[in-house]
């Protein structure tokens, strides 16, 4: 349980089952009457934000919230199999309970999930990633690092804008956060 002399931005709780985070909170005392504590709570599974009041010293559930070290090691379809680096369980999910960046996922990389009562609400992937370009259109003589860019599908499938020089066949360092080239791996 939480009260709500415990809020801090980033603090998880519960709601109807649902876990939720403490984008902002706001402790208020009026002139007249009991003091409360107006929250703005986002969502960790679908990112939506709502406004909440709560009386002061209320107290609301925690969620089972769990972060789990997970190595990736094939996808079959739309499920997706990890391994947890401590108990070697092998765990399957569906790739709509991922979220963002799964088509930036190799095999046997290290991701950590974040875990409620079970289920996947969430994944961090490593912050650059080296994958190959496995389809892109040929480069042009007199194409610049400079000049322009391209796209290219990498072997997981992602597809990314590289510079027009690179060719098929070569390794690149792409940001997870904002799914951009950074350079040659």
């Amino acid at each position: 349980m939480i009260s709500t002399s415990e809020f801090r931005n980033g603090a998880k709780l519960e709601l109807d089952g649902e876990p939720y985070t403490i984008v902002e909170f706001q402790h208020v005392k009026p002139g007249k009457g009991g003091a409360f504590v107006r929250t703005k709570l986002k969502s960790l599974r679908t990112g939506n934000v709502i406004e909440r009041t709560y009386r002061s010293g209320e107290k609301l559930p925690t969620p089972d919230l769990d972060e789990r070290e997970m190595t990736f090691l094939y996808a079959e379809g739309d499920q997706y199999t990890f391994m947890d680096t401590t108990t070697y369980e092998q765990l399957t999910f569906d790739r709509a309970h991922l979220g963002d960046g799964w088509d930036l996922l190799k095999e046997n990389m290290t991701v950590t999930l974040l875990l409620h009562n079970g289920t996947p609400i969430g994944m961090e992937l490593p912050v650059f990633v080296e994958l190959r370009i496995v389809k892109t259109e040929p480069g042009v003589r007199g194409d610049t690092a400079s000049g322009g860019s391209k796209s290219a599908i990498l072997e997981s499938g992602a597809t990314v804008k590289v510079p027009l020089y690179l060719e098929e066949g070569v390794m690149v360092k792409v940001d997870t956060r904002t799914r951009e080239y950074v350079e040659r791996a």
